[in-house]
């Protein structure tokens, strides 16, 4: 195989695939929800987690006012409804309403939580740092809601269970094939 080097970046997509998750908010008694790939934990202690929005999204501006957003980890079936959340403006339509999905109410915030998550963060907004055409939105878990039969007692997603959603770029999805997990062990 031949390396390519470059200084023309382009898309550099090159770091996928990562998780899809679907991010939540809500105020003036809007609900919104948005797909993003580019996310992280940040901090055990506290548990700190951000995620990449564009100031244009309708969900920041709800995370901005109320200061809360939801993570939600949704499977692989799910890819069609990640497309078309991430694909529509929630300032155009009630995301949740046309696209049937069906909530589950948070423990601390306001932010809608996706029943069909297999995980779900609950955060209170700490930061938000522009970084050339995304923010960072950084937020504080204060709930974590997950189906325990999706997890090993290790706490490792079982991939006999749920199969994680998958961003390849360019609007390509793809899931895990549980037969290609290995446990290494760190150090020597």
């Amino acid at each position: 195989m031949s390396r390519i080097v470059t200084e023309d970046i382009g898309k550099f997509s090159q770091h996928y695939p990562k998780v899809a998750v679907i991010v939540t908010a809500s105020a003036r008694g809007r609900d919104d929800a948005m797909t993003a790939a580019w996310h992280s934990s940040i901090s055990f202690r506290p548990p700190i987690y951000g995620v990449a929005v564009t100031s244009e999204r309708f969900t920041y501006q709800l995370i901005t006012e109320s200061r809360e957003f939801g993570i939600n980890f949704i499977p692989s079936e799910k890819a069609s409804l990640a497309a078309a959340v991430g694909g529509t403006s929630g300032q155009q339509m009630d995301k949740f309403e046309r696209f049937n999905m069906r909530k589950e109410k948070p423990l601390k915030t306001t932010a809608p939580l996706l029943k069909d998550a297999y995980a779900a963060y609950e955060c209170k907004l700490v930061d938000s740092r522009p970084y050339g055409d995304h923010i960072w939105i950084v937020g504080e878990i204060v709930a974590v809601h997950f189906l325990e039969e999706a997890f090993t007692p290790a706490e490792v997603l079982d991939p006999d269970k749920i199969k994680p959603l998958l961003y390849l770029g360019s609007d390509f999805y793809a899931s895990m094939d549980k037969d290609s997990i290995n446990f290494v062990r760190r150090g020597i």
